[in-house]
C-alpha cells in the first residue's frame, strides 16, 4: 500500500515545529526518523492531513550535567548505541538500544520519537520508565518537564498536547554500587519484544540491597513499572537466588496480559517471573562489581 495525501512541511526549529502544530491543527503528525510513522502511512493506520518535518532542527551532543544525562530529542539511536557517555554514564540505555530494531532503523530512529510513539513493546519506553528518564517538552506556551511514566498513557498514546513536541530527554545519573539489566523476548532478531525487563539495584556496603527499580514490557498497554511493595522485600538483604525468585514470581502474579498473535497471556506472566529473576541476578552482580565512590 502507499500513504494517502497529505501536505508536507519542513522545520528548522522546535519553536518553528510548534508553531506549525498551532497553525495545522490536528491534523498533523511530526515526522523525526519516521521508523515509526511511515510504516504506519502505508498501513493507511495514520491519515495525517500534514507531516511536519523537524528533523532539520538536529541535535546537540549528548552531556552531563547537573547530575543527569541530557539526551536531545532527536539523538538517533545509533548514537546512543555507540556513545562512550551514554556507555559509561547509563549502561543500561547503550544496551537497550543496541535492540532497537536493525542497525539501518538505528541509524534513523530518535529517542524523542521512540518515547512519542509510545508503543508498549518498545525498548526505550521501558527502560526509560525504569531509570525515573524525564522529557522536556514545548508548546505555545513555553517548556514543561514530565516523567516519561507520566508521559506514556496507553497503547500508542501519550499525555502531550497537539502542539508540543519532545526537545530533549534527562536521564538520572546511578550512584555508586549500582548494577543493571535489560533482557527481552522476542520472536526474532529486530522484533519488538514479545516480554522486557529492565532492573535497576543498588547494594550497601554490607552488600544488602539498597534499592532497586524494575520495568516490564510487552505485558501491558504501556511499560509497566513495578511498584514498591513486592521490591521491599529485597531491601537489607542479600540479593540470593531464592529471594529474586520470590519477588520475580511475586511480581509475575500482579500481572494480567492479554492473548495475542505472539503469545498468550499467561506465556507472558511466566517469561515476565523468568526474566525478572535472570534481571535482578545480573544486575545485583553488576552492582557488586562496582567500586564504592
Amino acid at each position: 500500500m502507499v500513504a494517502a495525501p497529505f501536505r508536507y512541511r519542513r522545520t528548522t526549529s522546535f519553536e518553528e515545529a510548534v508553531a506549525a502544530l498551532c497553525e495545522c491543527g490536528d491534523g498533523a503528525k511530526l515526522l523525526a526518523g519516521g521508523q515509526s510513522l511511515v510504516p504506519m502511512l502505508n498501513l493507511r493506520v495514520a491519515r495525517p492531513d500534514w507531516v511536519i518535518d523537524i528533523n532539520p532542527v538536529g541535535a546537540e551532543p549528548i552531556e552531563k550535567l547537573d547530575g543527569v544525562l541530557r539526551l536531545p530529542a532527536l539523538t538517533r539511536h545509533r548514537a546512543i548505541e555507540q556513545s562512550e557517555l551514554v556507555r559509561r554514564c547509563c549502561p543500561i540505555l547503550a544496551a537497550a538500544t543496541a535492540h532497537v530494531g536493525n542497525p539501518r532503523s538505528r541509524a534513523r530512529g530518535t529517542i524523542g520519537g521512540s518515547l512519542a510513539h509510545a508503543d508498549p513493546s518498545g525498548e526505550l519506553p521501558c527502560v526509560a520508565v525504569a531509570l525515573g528518564a524525564e522529557v522536556t517538552v514545548r508548546g505555545p506556551d513555553g517548556d514543561r518537564r514530565l516523567p516519561v511514566r507520566d508521559l506514556l498513557v496507553s497503547f500508542l498514546t501519550t499525555s502531550l498536547r497537539p502542539d508540543e513536541v519532545i526537545t530533549e530527554v534527562r536521564v538520572p545519573l546511578q550512584p555508586a554500587r549500582a548494577g543493571w539489566s535489560f533482557l527481552e523476548l522476542t520472536r526474532r532478531s529486530s522484533d519488538w519484544m514479545v516480554v522486557g525487563v529492565a532492573a535497576l539495584v543498588e547494594l550497601d556496603a554490607a552488600g544488602g540491597v539498597a534499592g532497586a527499580s524494575v520495568a516490564i514490557g510487552g505485558v501491558a498497554d504501556r511499560p509497566w513499572l513495578v511498584p514498591p511493595e513486592p521490591l521491599a522485600d529485597l531491601l537489607g538483604e542479600p540479593p540470593e537466588e531464592a529471594l529474586l525468585a520470590r519477588v520475580a514470581d511475586r511480581v509475575s502474579g500482579m500481572l494480567d496480559p492479554g492473548d495475542d498473535v505472539h503469545a498468550s497471556g499467561a506465556y507472558r506472566r511466566r517469561m515476565a517471573a523468568v526474566l525478572g529473576r535472570r534481571a535482578l541476578a545480573e544486575a545485583a552482580a553488576r552492582a557488586n562489581q562496582e567500586p564504592d565512590r
